[in-house]
C-alpha cells in the first residue's frame, strides 16, 4: 500500500532546480501533485527542466520557472514574490543551491571564503526570511536545507564543510524559533550523489578506475546514490506524514558517513 503524502495541490518553491537534487526534489514533488517553483541561472536548462516536469505532471499550470541568480537579495526576493504571485501560496520552501571552493587554510582567500557564504549559506537565510511571513499567516509550513553529510563531520572542500555545517545549524535554530508558527525545518544530509552533470559523474567519465576504488573504500553499498533517493526524502519532510520530524538532519548516504548521530 503506498503511503499518502498529501501534497496535492501545496506549493513548493526549490531553488537551484533546473538539474541535480534540486530538480529530482522538485520532480517527486510534482509527482505527488505539487504545485511548484522552479529556478536557475541558466534559462536554457531551466526552460527544458520546465518542460520535463510539465510532462511529469501531465498538464503546464502547476510548473512556474523563474530565471534569476537567487545569490543575491534580488533575485531570491524575484523568485519567491513571482511564485505567491502567481500561486497564491507558499508552503514549502527547498534550499538547494551552494558551492564552495579554495583549498587550505593558507590558500584559502577571504574572496573564496566570501563567496562560499554568497552561494550557499546567505540564499538559505534570505529565502527563508521571505517565505516565512506567508507560512506564518498560514500557520504551518516546512523548510528543507539541501546540507551534506560534510556538513555533520569532516570530510570535503573546508569551505564546503564550514557552509554546510552553517546550514544545519541554521535549520535547527530556525526549526527551535518557528515551531509555534506551525512551520517545521530540516536538512538533509546526502552523501556522494551521481547525476548527469554533477561532479561526480564527471570523475566518473573522467577516472573510472579512480572512482571505482572510491566507492570500494567509501560507499557501502557498492554505487552512489541517485538523485531520486534524495528527491523523496525531501516530499516526505514537506509532507504532514512527517509532522512531528522538526529540527532534524537526515543523512541520504547509503551509511557513507561516519557520524554516530
Amino acid at each position: 500500500m503506498s503511503m499518502d503524502l498529501e501534497l496535492t495541490d501545496k506549493v513548493a518553491v526549490i531553488t537551484g532546480s533546473s538539474r541535480g537534487l534540486g530538480f529530482a526534489s522538485a520532480r517527486v514533488l510534482v509527482t505527488e501533485g505539487c504545485r511548484v517553483c522552479i529556478c536557475a541561472r541558466t534559462k536554457d536548462q531551466l526552460a527544458k527542466a520546465e518542460q520535463e516536469l510539465q510532462e511529469v505532471a501531465g498538464r503546464s499550470d502547476t510548473v512556474f520557472a523563474v530565471p534569476a541568480d537567487v545569490t543575491t537579495t534580488d533575485g531570491i526576493a524575484t523568485v519567491i514574490n513571482s511564485s505567491i504571485a502567481r500561486f497564491g501560496r507558499l508552503d514549502v520552501l527547498v534550499n538547494n543551491v551552494g558551492q564552495a571552493g579554495g583549498g587550505d587554510i593558507v590558500q584559502t582567500t577571504d574572496e573564496d571564503w566570501r563567496d562560499a557564504l554568497d552561494f550557499t549559506l546567505y540564499p538559505a537565510i534570505r529565502a527563508s526570511r521571505l517565505a516565512v511571513p506567508h507560512m506564518r499567516r498560514a500557520g504551518r509550513g516546512a523548510i528543507i536545507m539541501i546540507a551534506s553529510i560534510w556538513g555533520r563531520e569532516s570530510g570535503g572542500r573546508m569551505t564546503y564543510n564550514a557552509v554546510k555545517a552553517a546550514e544545519v545549524s541554521l535549520a535547527k535554530s530556525m526549526a527551535r524559533q518557528l515551531a509555534p508558527d506551525g512551520i517545521r525545518v530540516n536538512s538533509v544530509a546526502p552523501g556522494s550523489i551521481s547525476f548527469p552533470g554533477g561532479s561526480w559523474y564527471r570523475r566518473q567519465q573522467e577516472d573510472p578506475d579512480g572512482m571505482a576504488k572510491f566507492i570500494e573504500y567509501e560507499l557501502p553499498f557498492g554505487r552512489f546514490g541517485q538523485a531520486n533517493e534524495v528527491g523523496q526524502v525531501v516530499a516526505f519532510l514537506a509532507s504532514e506524514q512527517a509532522s512531528w520530524v522538526s529540527g532534524a538532519c537526515i543523512t541520504v548516504d547509503g551509511c557513507q558517513s561516519r557520524s554516530l548521530i
